[in-house]
């Protein structure tokens, strides 16, 4: 195997780990203890920095969709959310569907 092949087994089973020990820790809070808060802001915010990474400064085939759509995308997706309280999917669909529209139209 080489180096490559190590660090990724290496990263893979790390992982696995993490995981496994975020289940247990999990399974024995109860919901409202403050490790588990804690864990969730943590989630939010990691996700929150990656959606505005993913907006502001794209990479790859994001790159190429104009910023106009990029943010009225995320205006509907947001919006759907808080109209549908909290349904993520439908949420997402309808993000997808108006980036898609206005990528379209300005394009």
């Amino acid at each position: 195997m080489s180096q490559a092949d190590w660090a990724l087994v290496l990263t893979i089973g790390i992982g696995l780990a993490l995981r496994g020990l975020g289940l247990l820790l999990g399974g024995a809070l109860r919901p409202d203890h403050p490790a588990i808060a804690w864990a969730s802001a943590v989630s939010v915010a990691t996700l929150a920095a990656f959606v505005t990474l993913a907006i502001a400064v794209p990479s790859g085939l994001l790159a190429t969709v104009p910023l106009s759509a990029r943010l009225a995308g995320l205006a509907a997706g947001g919006l759907a959310f808080w109209l549908l309280r909290g349904r993520l999917l439908p949420a997402m669909a309808a993000g997808l569907a108006t980036l898609l529209l206005v990528r379209l139209v300005a394009g």
